[in-house]
C-alpha cells in the first residue's frame, strides 16, 4: 500500500513537468515554458513498496483550448539504472529525502502495474489519499493473460503519442494528448484487446473523461 504524505517537494512535479515537456514529440504547445497545473488521475501500488507510481493528468491552460497531457511517472529513492534518458528531474521530498522522477514508461514497475490494471489485475487508487481505490477508473480486457515475467518496457515516442511493445504480441498505446469525450465511461475504438479511461475536473464544473490507453495487437 503506497503513503500518501501531504509534504513538500523541492521542485514541485509541475515545475519539472514544465521543463520537460516542450520536448516531446507529441508537446502541442508553443515557444517558451508551459502553464500547467496539475488536473487529476490516480496512483498504483508498487507490491514492493519501493516504487512511487502517478498516473498524472496535467493541463497546459496557456491557451483557451487547455491541452490536457497524461504523463505516468515513477518516484524511486535511487537512480534506475539504464534509464538516464527517462529522468524528468530529481526533487527534495520533505520526508522521504531525494526523489528520482522518470518518465514511467520507461520504468518496468511501472508498466507492469499498468498491464496488470489493464487485465483486472491491480486496483487504481486515489491520487492524493492514502489506502482509497479510485472508482472512477474503468479498465477492460479481451484475450489471453498477458505474460509479464521478465518484461521490460521499450516505449517509443511520436507526435500521435507514445507506443509500448507489450507480451503477447501487443502494444500498448498511450494516448499523451487526452481527447475529452461525452461518454461516460469512455470507450476505446473497435479491435482494441484493452484500455484504461478515467475522468478530471473542467474548467468550468463540468466533468471531462477520456480513454487514456488503449492494448492493441501488434
Amino acid at each position: 500500500m503506497a503513503v500518501i504524505h501531504h509534504t513538500t517537494l523541492t521542485p514541485s512535479k509541475i515545475e519539472l513537468l514544465a521543463e520537460w515537456l516542450p520536448g516531446r514529440p507529441w508537446y502541442r504547445g508553443g515557444p517558451g515554458t508551459p502553464a500547467l497545473e496539475k488536473s487529476g488521475g490516480f496512483r498504483l501500488d508498487d507490491p514492493e513498496g519501493e516504487v512511487g507510481i502517478e498516473i498524472m493528468v496535467a493541463t497546459d491552460t496557456a491557451s483557451p483550448e487547455r491541452t490536457a497531457y497524461l504523463v505516468p511517472l515513477s518516484y524511486r529513492g535511487a537512480p534506475l539504472e539504464g534509464a538516464e534518458h527517462a529522468l524528468v528531474g530529481t526533487m527534495e521530498h520533505g520526508v522521504l529525502g531525494k526523489r528520482w522522477a522518470y518518465d514511467g514508461l520507461c520504468d518496468p514497475v511501472l508498466v507492469t502495474e499498468l498491464l496488470l490494471l489493464i487485465e483486472g489485475k491491480a486496483q487504481a487508487m486515489a491520487q492524493s489519499i492514502t489506502d482509497t481505490p479510485d472508482h472512477e477508473v474503468t479498465r477492460a480486457h479481451t484475450g489471453d493473460a498477458l505474460l509479464l515475467e521478465g518484461f521490460t518496457p521499450a516505449p517509443a515516442d511520436d507526435p500521435e503519442g507514445t507506443r509500448v511493445p507489450t507480451p503477447n504480441d501487443t502494444v500498448l498505446h498511450v494516448h499523451r494528448v487526452l481527447a475529452p469525450t461525452t461518454a461516460n465511461p469512455p470507450l476505446p475504438a473497435e479491435g482494441a484487446l484493452g484500455h484504461v479511461a478515467t475522468g478530471w475536473p473542467g474548467p468550468d464544473g463540468d466533468r471531462l473523461r477520456a480513454v487514456l490507453m488503449t492494448l492493441r495487437s501488434a
